[in-house]
């Protein structure tokens, strides 16, 4: 069953604050703290959500966060929120090496996006140095583990505070 749910510090939906993100995880992210901690660490899913709510909030971002082991719901959910949501951080897990149809949504909903892992996938097996959705990202975050997501939703707010005043 797939996670949804808003988080906000200001306890606002996601289409009544000035600026929303979409934060989307693939598959296998929902057993982060358990999965291979050697790789991944002991945090958490929750954690790095309430670390990305934390960064957004503090800069009146509103975050709605959704995690998915099933490729066409990762796809079916930015699709459904393109409308809604000012840019995206996104962890495809290993659906960054793999899908196609993933990276067309991307570029599909016109949003600017920042890919982020918690590894560093260039220096992991072979198979993981290659990411069919960085073209279509504004900007890729690799290996710096749960601080990893905090730079990617600060590198969007940036890029949409920069857009905005432009």
């Amino acid at each position: 069953m797939p996670r949804y749910h808003p988080i906000d510090n200001r306890q606002s939906t996601i289409d009544n604050s000035p600026v929303n993100l979409l934060l989307v995880h693939g598959p296998n992210l929902n057993l982060l703290g358990e999965r291979n901690p050697a790789v991944y660490g002991t945090t958490t899913l929750l954690d790095i959500e309430a670390d990305v709510a934390a960064a957004a909030g503090a800069r009146g971002a509103a975050v709605l966060c959704y995690q998915s082991n099933h490729e066409g719901a990762l796809i079916d959910f930015l699709h459904e929120h393109r409308k809604l949501a000012d840019g995206v951080v996104i962890n495809a897990g290993a659906y960054t090496h793999t899908s196609v149809a993933l990276r067309d949504a991307i570029e599909a909903v016109q949003l600017p996006v920042v890919e982020v892992h918690i590894s560093n996938t260039h220096a992991r097996e072979g198979f993981r140095h290659r990411s069919f959705i960085a073209p279509v990202c504004l900007g890729q975050v690799t290996g710096l583990g749960r601080a990893g997501y905090t730079v990617a939703t600060n590198l969007l707010l940036d890029h949409l505070e920069a857009r905005a005043g432009a």
